[in-house]
């Protein structure tokens, strides 16, 4: 599963820095221990991420993003002073397909982020939150949980509180893609070492013929996180991420089936037949208004 959120209007409130590093790694490796889902790669822009998740169900993932967005956009307010709502809108997560070739793809579109812009010169030099040095290098990725509701309970009027007493450290435990989970460590590791050499490879060459520059560091962490960008780069997201048409096709028939069979469910709830089935995976709506 990829899932992405942008930030509101597009502005940098993700914006690298130590302080922003310390708290996404925290949030997102408390909130893995508080819905243990697994993490195959993310990587923080400054007006977006990404994550690749391995999950169960579409419960276990709105638990873990529900847990996630809303306490890492309360951390981000605290940080920016950014008063608005951080996110534009709830996660957008799609299915990737169970073919090796589409997770091997998808995870080389996440690790390219940063070079791919041509901010940094490779995916390994991007200041923000990557899983390329991770994945690579075992570099841990740790960070501080803030307990803000033991926090604001020992707060008293006019006194001031110890963040440290309230403060945890955190850790995110990655896992490897599900199609290479039958392999040995150091055979992942060179299966993603493969991938970002593609990815700089790639990028070099594009930049020697589009004569494109880097941005570079230094100009990536003066961004103004509260800043409205002038334009953002967007583009169309797909249902589903497969390698083959006949995939693709497979997943879209099994989708639009499940969206049919819970509208005909829908309604007959609105029309008070009871009892009614949902189809598995679904989130039944409330049972409508009885009125006096």
């Amino acid at each position: 599963m990829e899932v992405t959120t942008r930030t509101i209007q597009g502005r940098p409130l993700l914006r690298p820095s130590p302080a922003v590093n310390e708290i996404v790694a925290g949030v997102l490796g408390h909130a893995q221990g508080r819905h243990p889902t697994e993490v195959c790669a993310f990587v923080f822009m400054s007006g977006h991420y990404h994550l690749l998740l391995n999950v169960s169900d579409a419960k276990q993932l709105a638990d873990f993003m529900g847990y996630f967005n809303s306490n890492l956009a309360r951390e981000i307010s605290r940080l920016t002073g950014w008063t608005d709502k951080v996110f534009s809108r709830r996660y957008r997560a799609i299915v990737i397909s169970d073919e090796p070739s589409a997770q091997r793809e998808r995870l080389g579109y996440v690790i390219s982020h940063g070079a791919k812009e041509d901010l940094v010169g490779s995916p390994r030099e991007w200041p923000g939150l990557h899983a390329v040095r991770a994945l690579l290098d075992d570099e841990p990725v740790e960070g501080t949980w803030f307990n803000r509701t033991k926090e604001s309970a020992a707060r008293r009027p006019g006194e001031g509180v110890d963040r440290s007493v309230f403060a945890t450290a955190e850790t995110v435990t990655l896992s490897p893609l599900p199609c290479w989970k039958h392999l040995p460590p150091e055979k992942q590791k060179d299966r993603v070492a493969e991938l970002v050499q593609e990815i700089e490879e790639e990028t070099a060459a594009r930049r020697h013929r589009t004569k494109a520059t880097v941005l570079g560091r230094a100009a990536v962490l003066k961004q103004d996180p509260l800043e409205r960008p002038k334009h953002i780069k967007k583009s169309p997201a797909p249902l589903f991420h497969a390698a083959t048409k006949r995939v693709r096709d497979d997943l879209r028939a099994a989708y639009f089936e499940f969206v049919a069979a819970f509208r005909e469910a829908a309604e007959k709830l609105r029309a008070g037949i009871l009892p009614v089935v949902f189809p598995a995976g679904s989130f039944p709506p409330a049972l409508p208004f009885v009125g006096g």
